[in-house]
Order: C-alpha cells, then sequence, then structure tokens
C-alpha cells in the first residue's frame, strides 16, 4: 500500500460484471479529474489466444483437465505483483495491452488474440487502476493484494455468473453452449482455490442475487436484468462507513447483517458513486499531503 501512488483493484471472473464496475469508476476520475493509469488483467495472461490453445491441448494429453486462465500456470502472478510492488513505490512499472478482437488490434497492426509490446506506464499517474481476474490474488509464492489501497469484489452469485459467461461467449464470440459448459467445468478448480479465495481480501464485495429462477443456467434464454435482482455490498471493515447516509440515498434498501447493505439492483451505479467517490478523494488527499511534505 503506498500513500504516494496509490493502487485500487477491482476483481472478478469471466462474466462477472468487472467492466461495468470499470465504467462506473471512469465516470468518477473523469468528474473529479484524476489522472488515471489503467491496467487490464487479461495483459498479465501468460499466453496469447493462439499459444493457450496449444498449452491447453498439452496439458489435457498429460491429464491435466484443469487448466485454466484461472490458475497460476496460465499466468504471469509474479509479474502483477511487481507491476503493484514498484507502482506503489515509484508511480511507474511496465504493462502491455491484450488485443481481444481485430477492432483493438487495428492500430497496432496485430492479430486479435496477441499482446502488444511491454511498455513503461506514462508518467505523473494520481493512481493506478486494475480491471480483471487477479486482483486481490494470495498464493504460497505471491501476495498481490497486499500492495492494493482500495480492493473492490464483483461476485455475482455463481448460477448468474454462467448465465451471463454463455451469453456473453455465444452472442459475442461465437462458441457454442457445449464449447462454454467445458470451459467452466475446466476451470472449477481454479475457481475454487484461486479466485474465490480473493474475496476475503477485498474491502468492499458486490454481489447480485437474481429474484427469478436461476436453478439451470444453461438452459436461460435470458439474462436476468439489474431490475430482478437485489445488490448484496459487503464491507470487509465497516468503520467509517456511513450507512445512515448509504441508506437514505439508496431508497428500498436495508442492512442484512452490520456490514452488510442489500439494495435494488438497478441502484449498482449510484451505490458505487456514493461508496468510492469518497474513497478515491481520501486517496488522492492522502497523496497531496504526502507530495505537500516533501
Amino acid at each position: 500500500m503506498s500513500r504516494m501512488h496509490p493502487i485500487v483493484s477491482v476483481t472478478g471472473s469471466s462474466g462477472a460484471g468487472t467492466t461495468s464496475v470499470m465504467h462506473t469508476f471512469e465516470q468518477i476520475f473523469r468528474r473529479e479529474h484524476v489522472d488515471v493509469a489503467f491496467v487490464e488483467g487479461d495483459s498479465f495472461h501468460r499466453y496469447d489466444r493462439v499459444a493457450m490453445k496449444t498449452a491447453m491441448a498439452e496439458a489435457q494429453a498429460r491429464g491435466d483437465h484443469a487448466f485454466s486462465h484461472f490458475g497460476p500456470a496460465a499466468n504471469l502472478f509474479d509479474d502483477l505483483e511487481e507491476l503493484f510492488r514498484h507502482y506503489g513505490e515509484t508511480g511507474s512499472g511496465k504493462i502491455r495491452r491484450y488485443l481481444h478482437d481485430a477492432e483493438e488490434a487495428k492500430p497496432y497492426g496485430q492479430q486479435p488474440g496477441t499482446f502488444t509490446p511491454w511498455e513503461e506506464l506514462p508518467a505523473d499517474s494520481d493512481m493506478l487502476f486494475y480491471e480483471g481476474l487477479h486482483g486481490a490474488i494470495v498464493t504460497d509464492e505471491v501476495d498481490v493484494a497486499r500492495h492494493a489501497d482500495l480492493r473492490i469484489g464483483v461476485v455475482p452469485v455463481i448460477n448468474l455468473e454462467w448465465i451471463q459467461k454463455l451469453h456473453r461467449d455465444k452472442m459475442v464470440r461465437g462458441y457454442t453452449s457445449e464449447a462454454v459448459t467445458d470451459t467452466i467445468l475446466r476451470r472449477m478448480p481454479d475457481y475454487l482455490n484461486y479466485m474465490c479465495r480473493q474475496f476475503s481480501c477485498t474491502d468492499v464485495n458486490f454481489q447480485r442475487v437474481p429474484m427469478v429462477d436461476t436453478s439451470n443456467p444453461f438452459i436461460a434464454r435470458t439474462i436476468p436484468t439489474a431490475d430482478e435482482s437485489f445488490l448484496i455490498i459487503r464491507f470487509r471493515d465497516p468503520n467509517n462507513i456511513d450507512f445512515s447516509y448509504l441508506l437514505g440515498m439508496l431508497h428500498d434498501s436495508f442492512m442484512s447483517r452490520p456490514n452488510t447493505i442489500v439494495c435494488p439492483g438497478g441502484k449498482m451505479d449510484l451505490a458505487m458513486q456514493l461508496i468510492f467517490t469518497p474513497m478515491i478523494l481520501r486517496l488522492l488527499d492522502r497523496r497531496r499531503a504526502e507530495l505537500g511534505a516533501r
């Protein structure tokens, strides 16, 4: 953690909705005139798209049917921790981009599914913002979570997460239901061992719970909407959280535990604006105070 160079990390699995959270933070950063260095978690995968298919085939050939993007074998956890550590100390570090599709790849003259070259972060940013799979990862070898000043988990209930992934991968990426199901099954050991554990390290968790039947996510025709859901907001440390103010602003909300607010799912963006704007401003005030003391 760093007073001078704060780090905010948003972590959640594929299909969890972390990209929507990033857009909310972009609004906060734009409104508050914060100069942010953005880091995409996919850029710290170990393999590009072609190499990942090869590595997966090799894993299956040797009897490993649980090789996935969720685990350490397919990721550069050491490099991610080094980025967080180095940025916290100096405000700089090396990043690259993963080019998901032709639109992203065109400006670089590369193929989709490849990485751009490593490069230095822009100088003099106010903070680093990470969005991806492993923003709070802790293993026997690395501890990324300890370097972040604000850790946020986005964790829809598992059936909803699967529905979102099924619809995205089928509609946007053209995968079959069978292919997506195989991916879900293959990822399950790493999901349990590496993804779930992160959400004990996060400062705030957002979990969307649908109020419609999702008992068989593999036949769901539509994704439950925000208005068909409740949002569970859990604070790891409830001290200095003005729950009365939040309940007053988030109408039809209530507290289910001393550190947990339940509100209508459609209020997720408002809830994040109310909760995280003062947290971001406190990080900036701390940074300015440190700058002034030097």
